[in-house]
């Protein structure tokens, strides 16, 4: 039976396949496939790997292209792998591309040079080279080397051609044969240095007034000296808008408020405004102005938290009903997780019945952002992003950066791993963790080799908090100051983001059983606190921030590496850049009740030492220097004295 000409199948391509004779695989970093954006940091190289290799027994090279114009050659490294790093100088969205091609003149000059040290005769490859070299378009300035090489070629000169210049130079212009591009471009995203290296303190504004006062912006600049002291670069207030009264919560989050109760923050809108409006008790948008220019004089960055929480009160409620979901009976719908409630808020309609997007409500929320970003804010929180649709966030984030590009979205989805890790696919900058809930050395070994080894290191940034008006971590609540101070100088130097919500400071430990939230807590009423109390761990903080500041190597969270410590109850980890020569090592005790002496091996491999060679060693709480000898030693720690210790260390080809 004939098969009819329609069913027959057409021949395969043969010239698009044969043109793509160099394999190019297993490119990382390549987020989805290309569907979603590496992220690099403005004059911070970004490392790029690739599998490739050709047939045969050709000598290849690749290269890498970045969107600016700039190559970067590849080099081997083992079994096909290749690698390089690439920088790129603006915030913004980029590019890379990887080729690689059969390099002609580095396979002539390998195979000429066996031949010529077996003592066989390379007449026909000075031919070759010849040949090469007439194929080779010698930019400005190289014409005279070309040509050197050309004369030495007809001279049979062997040792000029094969020369480590003329590799050189020929590595640079030399002919590139069936040159091979990956399949697509790799989308980056370019962040300014903060988005991956902050350190953020949270307060309330209306906690910053005196005693038994509604605190007001003005009070906030009181308190600016305070935070830049402590060493933070980002401060971060909860929602500063006009707060509903309907259904509005009172202290501890009772479902009954009393007279003169304040409200949550979290439940947006009344009379007074929305979103784009500021709580009249903490003053004027002017006063904002006068504020957020007031940081910026000692280099704080003002952050909001953008909460999507509507109070029953809220002006849109009137003026857009169609963005609010309904009931059947057509009542509005508050929020619940059940069984949770939360009758102070009701919910936005994110989706028309007919599948497509409510527009003009994403279009009003992505102003919300342009807004604040006019009065100078350009590091946003986002509320429980999580339960709102990603689509909607990736077009907000994508529109915000296109006019803002060093806009930066923490991620606030304490959820499932795979949420949290598609929410930073999508746009958003910093995310927080589970670091709160890693206590033993186990758990947090485990959870930071995931986000400093696996994929998610080239698209998830971690902000690790110690601790958020909603989480007074359970860790905490019996382990005293001791357990403050290990807890906020591991979350400032296991991540390269870090933050703390005000009172951790003070070791304040208060909760409401069964939960991990505080007693009397700060949503639903003012807190006046005394920053000077004893017992505080303000050394502790301004300590780690400066070392932060000093040292390069806290920069990257991606180059911590785990070390033994042979004590389960001490972690052991090291921050290296061998670039700029920064050498950290941390032990820090993790058992807030009880000492430690233990043993702990000194990694003289990493800078090419003996077992019993010496490095030099400072003690960066308490300033002495000295060496270390061998790579066996001993300390103790005691959690009421010092319970964790920073080195320095000063390898010997630094010390010389």
């Amino acid at each position: 039976m004939r098969m009819s000409p329609e069913k027959r199948q057409k021949s395969p391509d043969l010239e698009g396949p044969a043109r793509q004779r160099m394999v190019i695989e297993g490119v990382t970093p390549l987020i989805g496939g290309g569907r979603f954006a590496a992220k690099a940091v403005a004059g911070w190289p970004m490392a790029v790997s690739a599998d490739i290799f050709g047939d045969g027994h050709e000598v290849f090279a690749a290269a890498i292209e970045t969107s600016d114009g700039a190559e970067t050659r590849m080099a081997f490294i083992e079994n096909d792998r290749w690698g390089a790093e690439v920088t790129f100088d603006q915030p913004g969205p980029a590019s890379f591309a990887i080729i690689a091609w059969r390099d002609l003149w580095g396979t002539w000059a390998r195979d000429a040079k066996r031949k010529l040290d077996a003592g066989q005769d390379i007449s026909v490859e000075m031919q070759e080279a010849a040949q090469i070299l007439g194929q080779t378009k010698a930019p400005r300035g190289a014409s005279a080397q070309v040509k050197k090489l050309v004369t030495a070629a007809k001279k049979g000169d062997a040792a000029i051609l094969l020369s480590s210049e003329a590799a050189e130079l020929m590595g640079r212009i030399g002919p590139r044969a069936n040159v091979t591009r990956y399949e697509r471009d790799i989308p980056v995203w370019v962040d300014r240095e903060r988005a991956a290296f902050s350190a953020w303190y949270e307060l309330f504004p209306r906690s910053t007034g005196p005693e038994g006062q509604h605190g007001t912006f003005h009070d906030v600049i009181g308190r600016l000296d305070y935070v830049k002291d402590l060493g933070f670069d980002v401060l971060y207030f909860p929602p500063i808008h006009p707060i509903g009264t309907t259904n509005r919560k009172g202290k501890n989050n009772s479902l009954v408020a009393e007279p003169g109760d304040i409200g949550s923050p979290y439940a947006i809108g009344s009379s007074e405004g929305g979103m784009t409006d500021v709580h009249p008790e903490l003053g004027t948008l002017k006063d904002f102005d006068d504020l957020v220019e007031a940081a910026a004089e000692k280099d704080l960055e003002i952050a909001l938290d953008i909460a999507l929480n509507a109070s029953p009160d809220h002006p849109w409620i009137e003026e857009h009903p169609d963005w609010f979901e309904r009931r059947p009976d057509g009542s509005i719908k508050f929020a619940e997780n059940p069984p949770k409630k939360y009758e102070d808020i009701v919910n936005f309609r994110y989706y028309n019945d007919d599948g497509t997007p409510n527009t003009p409500f994403w279009k009003a929320v992505r102003d919300i952002f342009l807004f604040w970003a006019k009065h100078g804010v350009l590091c946003f929180r986002v509320d429980n992003p999580h339960t709102k649709p990603f689509p909607f966030w990736e077009w907000i984030i994508a529109d915000v950066r296109a006019k803002h590009p060093g806009a930066i979205f923490l991620s606030e989805a304490f959820t499932r791993p795979k949420v949290m890790k598609r929410l930073a696919k999508i746009g958003f900058n910093q995310s927080y963790t589970y670091y709160t809930w890693r206590n033993t050395k186990e758990e947090l070994t485990e959870y930071l080799t995931e986000l400093t080894t696996e994929e998610c290191a080239d698209y998830m940034r971690p902000n690790f908090f110690t601790n958020t008006p909603d989480i007074n971590p359970y860790f905490n609540h019996t382990s005293g100051r001791p357990g403050f101070r290990t807890r906020a100088v591991m979350a400032a130097s296991l991540s390269g983001n870090w933050g703390l919500y005000s009172g951790f400071e003070l070791c304040e430990d208060d909760w409401l059983p069964p939960k991990d939230e505080y007693l009397n807590s700060e949503k639903y009423e003012l807190k006046h606190r005394d920053y000077d109390a004893p017992g505080h761990i303000k050394d502790d903080i301004r300590l780690i921030n400066r070392i932060r500041q000093a040292e390069p190597a806290m920069r990257d969270f991606r180059n911590l590496r785990f070390f033994e410590a042979f004590e389960d109850r001490v972690l052991y980890y090291g921050r290296f850049d061998p670039t700029t020569g920064s050498y950290l090592l941390f032990h820090v005790l993790i058992d807030p009740l009880n000492p430690a002496h233990f043993e702990f091996e000194v990694p003289l491999w990493e800078f090419g030492l003996p077992d019993d060679g010496a490095i030099g060693v400072t003690d960066m709480l308490y300033g002495n220097s000295f060496d270390w000898q061998g790579k066996t030693h001993w300390l103790e720690l005691n959690p009421h004295e010092r319970p964790y210790a920073i080195w320095k260390l000063t390898p010997p080809e630094i010390a010389e």
